[in-house]
């Protein structure tokens, strides 16, 4: 989700016009095809990214939403006699997955995945649902999908000529995998970053499935890897991936200290989530406000469990906070 500007901001706003792409299908190296998918929305950008890997016997990242002209789309951009062995998948939101069983159904291809919705999830956020607290969320899961095969962190999925290394990146969302990409004349360093780190602007986190602790855990995960690139799920490639980590544990560390500053004093009326992002994401587009309420809720779990902050009554997503 946009969390609006900021300093030296690094995010590249451009529409796929404005940055010169071709078309729908774009070549981005030797063994790395995107696809473009026509979903625009606030949430969504210009469109979810579908990637293409590897030659001949291909994988393909990221179907998409169900839509019959993207798969048409992603079937077209094969070279005659190529075919999908594998259909990978970073996350089950409906912007990425839904995809799935329409091009199952035309390659016979593998689905692979970290697991179904909801793998993944932090100790803290079950315990949380399991204690009776209204967290709300959930919104845009494709609750129905099962992977032919899981993926644990670190494992290689490899195909004719590729390969894939997991990388479990949960916060956006417990089940999120990233992608280290290996293909025949590709140079190393490159990595499908699906949602957790995009080209356009910062992640919605939105308990119970999103979780700010995990989000930012994930975001040091990648620090110090040496990448050469990031080819996220929304917006254009991320050219120096270690300046935009720094960018993002930077701006959501301020994101932190602005919740703090807008809690009330204790003993007196508390705000809930969306009262506080109205003050806090004062240049978001308004589309985007409630989601950018959700960001704030999960950064209050943070601080409830931390002992800074209290709320009235169960914990909700539309409970009153305070500092404590």
């Amino acid at each position: 989700m946009a969390a609006g500007p900021t300093p030296a901001d690094p995010f590249d706003r451009r529409s796929d016009a404005e940055a010169g792409a071709p078309g729908p299908v774009v070549t981005l190296e030797p063994g790395l095809r995107r696809v473009a998918c026509p979903n625009p929305s606030p949430m969504t950008f210009t469109g979810t990214r579908t990637y293409i890997v590897g030659r001949g016997e291909v994988a393909v990242v990221d179907p998409g939403p169900e839509h019959p002209g993207h798969l048409e789309t992603i079937l077209s951009a094969l070279e005659p006699g190529e075919r999908v062995s594998h259909i990978v998948l970073t996350h089950t939101h409906i912007d990425h997955s839904p995809g799935v069983p329409a091009l199952k159904a035309r390659t016979g291809a593998q689905t692979c995945a970290f697991g179904a919705h909801g793998a993944g999830r932090s100790a803290r956020m079950e315990t949380l649902a399991a204690s009776g607290a209204q967290l709300g969320g959930g919104e845009g899961g494709d609750r129905g999908f099962v992977p032919d095969r899981t993926l644990a962190d670190g494992e290689r999925l490899e195909g004719a000529g590729w390969a894939l290394t997991a990388i479990h990146t949960p916060g956006h969302i417990s089940n999120h995998l990233a992608f280290a990409v290996e293909a025949d004349g590709m140079s190393p360093g490159a990595v499908l970053s699906g949602d957790h780190v995009m080209g356009w602007a910062t992640s919605i986190v939105s308990p119970p499935d999103g979780d700010m602790a995990a989000y930012m855990a994930s975001l040091r995960k990648l620090q110090g890897r040496g990448d050469r690139v990031f080819h996220p799920g929304h917006g254009h490639p991320i050219e120096d991936p270690e300046a935009m980590l720094a960018h993002l544990i930077a701006h959501r560390e301020s994101r932190v200290q602005q919740v703090i500053a807008a809690l009330p004093s204790p003993g007196m009326p508390g705000k809930d989530a969306l009262e506080m992002a109205r003050g806090i994401y004062t240049d978001v587009d308004p589309a985007l406000l409630g989601a950018a309420a959700r960001n704030v809720f999960s950064v209050l779990i943070g601080l409830v469990e931390e002992g800074r902050a209290e709320h009235e009554g169960v914990l909700s997503d539309t409970a009153k906070f305070r500092h404590r």
